[in-house]
């Protein structure tokens, strides 16, 4: 039989969660390795990585190519990172499975404090994420927020070197990496809340693909993919950009579901949040209200900050 070509991102981390897919479908099936061909495509937000990815983009410069292939048939699955994937997907496509979520909270690294809040005054910390320069602005606003872009690797590279006191980065990729050493702090998601997706790897394929549906099944876990049905309903009611400052994260409870989420202007300086809940069946319905919600709250002039 002809493997099931898996695409994938070429980072140590994408790869990484690429094998974890393939293993867990090698346990499910009792299939061989050999099965499974992880297929590694470049795509745009990998190759330009001197500008911060609001102005060449936003989330799709990571998917673009993948889902190219995906599309017309040469990948049979495409796996990634929930947290970078649009609210809009191509026609044809969808999200069919999501692994079991791995912790969503932000990790601080520290070099010259261990803490965020122990940072000295007027600190330089470096994140390629609006909404993290935003959080810590809102916390921090005498803190330098200056633009990290790279792989997990790079980012701890140039905070090596000196040229931010701080970096932050997802608690799930470090672990996923092995590289939780680094870690000197992990941020509550009350006070600092995490990407919406964040932790949860999502596996993407064509909507009628029934073969690869079958196969993809037994792996999907259901509290996570209700979560972010409910996190991904929040986004679609807003931008869902990276060009926006946006945070939140649904938990599950039995049948009930609970979600806070959270919009900022990119100085921190304002904000509007909520929480809702309800059953794990209106999940896509709750999200996308507390969207609307905090919309209307905003009003339209909020958003202006965010062009």
């Amino acid at each position: 039989m002809k493997p099931y070509r898996i695409g994938t991102r070429g980072s140590p981390l994408a790869l990484a969660q690429a094998s974890e897919t393939r293993a867990r479908l090698m346990a499910a099936h009792e299939l061989p390795e050999e099965a499974f061909e992880i297929v590694v495509l470049s795509t745009k937000g990998d190759r330009v990585t001197d500008r911060p990815l609001s102005e060449i983009g936003g989330k799709g410069l990571f998917t673009e190519e993948i889902e190219e292939q995906l599309s017309d048939g040469r990948l049979d699955l495409a796996v990634h990172s929930s947290k970078d994937m649009p609210t809009v997907l191509p026609d044809g496509l969808g999200l069919v499975a999501f692994l079991e979520r791995e912790d969503v909270r932000d990790a601080f690294i520290g070099r010259t404090a261990q803490r965020l809040e122990d940072l000295p005054h007027n600190a330089v910390v470096g994140s390629s994420s609006l909404r993290r320069q935003a959080l810590i602005r809102r916390l921090r606003p005498d803190i330098s927020v200056i633009t990290f872009r790279g792989q997990v690797e790079t980012r701890l590279r140039k905070l090596g070197e000196g040229q931010a006191d701080a970096t932050l980065l997802a608690h799930a990729g470090l672990k996923r990496l092995g590289n939780t050493d680094v870690i000197t702090e992990l941020l509550d998601p009350e006070s600092f809340p995490p990407a919406l997706g964040q932790g949860a790897i999502c596996i993407e394929a064509r909507i009628n693909d029934e073969r690869t549906a079958e196969l993809l099944a037994p792996i999907n876990h259901p509290a996570t993919q209700a979560a972010l049905l409910c996190e991904r309903a929040f986004l679609g009611a807003l931008d869902g950009s990276c060009r926006t400052p946006i945070a939140g994260l649904a938990t599950l409870a039995g049948s009930q579901l609970s979600f806070y989420g959270m919009i900022l202007t990119p100085d921190g300086t304002v904000w509007h949040d909520i929480r809702t809940e309800g059953p794990v069946s209106d999940a896509s319905v709750l999200g996308a209200e507390a969207g609307a919600d905090v919309r209307g709250r905003a009003g339209s002039s909020f958003f202006d900050s965010w062009v």
